[in-house]
């Protein structure tokens, strides 16, 4: 496994240098007593707008999205769990947000998520923040078995945007992982994640960078 400084001056090399790096890379994180105060609604807002985003165009779905919180009452996840066949029919007639019956359907499933997930610790912010921070890819995989649509990428998007410190496994940090043989299984299983987890745990010790900042170098490194 290369040296993260290996790592870090390739991408340095590749895009002018060390403080354009270091500003192409910069992501905003949140301590976990910010964490722990964000609403359940905010939670459930962002994963919803990552499901959405999935396999579309994110611009527009961004465009929509105050569209997309007055339809679903702001995500408060207490009034998605009462929604019915006529409500789920009127959103699925709503033509000011993207109509997908199975990522719509998914919302209150999801919001049941956040929200047993969170009883124990007083809200799901504090879940979140109460997970071990070298366990990432375990975030990922509690809240996609407890949740619906929500695997792959989508939960990681989901909780960056929030200020979550997350690695994602974008084309480009895939591409890395496997070529420079840092796992030698798929990114999608339990292996393949552990494995990428080990590493940049790692890099993590060797640099002082936060996931997210890791995650962005490795694919600045790439030619």
């Amino acid at each position: 496994m290369e040296a993260f400084a290996d790592i870090f001056a390739r991408a340095c090399a590749r895009h002018g240098g060390e403080a354009a790096l270091r500003q192409r890379i910069a992501t905003p994180r949140c301590t976990p007593a910010q964490l722990a105060a964000i609403p359940d609604d905010r939670w459930l807002s962002s994963f919803t707008m990552s499901l959405f985003q999935s396999g579309f165009v994110w611009e527009v779905i961004r465009q929509k999205w105050p569209d997309f919180e007055r339809a679903f009452f702001g995500f408060a996840p207490e009034k998605m769990l009462l929604l019915d066949e006529h409500h789920l029919e009127r959103l699925n007639n709503d033509a000011t947000i993207v109509r997908h019956a199975k990522k719509i359907a998914a919302v209150p499933v999801n919001a049941r998520m956040v929200l047993e997930l969170g009883k124990p610790h007083g809200g799901f912010g504090a879940f979140v923040a109460n997970w071990p921070e070298a366990d990432r890819v375990g975030l990922w995989q509690e809240i996609k078995r407890h949740g619906c649509l929500l695997g792959g990428n989508i939960a990681a998007y989901g909780l960056r945007r929030l200020g979550v410190d997350t690695f994602i496994f974008t084309p480009d940090v895939t591409a890395y992982l496997i070529n420079h043989r840092v796992v030698d299984a798929g990114l999608g299983s339990r292996k393949g994640m552990q494995q990428a987890q080990a590493a940049f745990n790692e890099w993590r010790r060797q640099s002082g960078f936060g996931f997210g900042e890791i995650s962005k170098t490795l694919a600045c490194s790439l030619g």
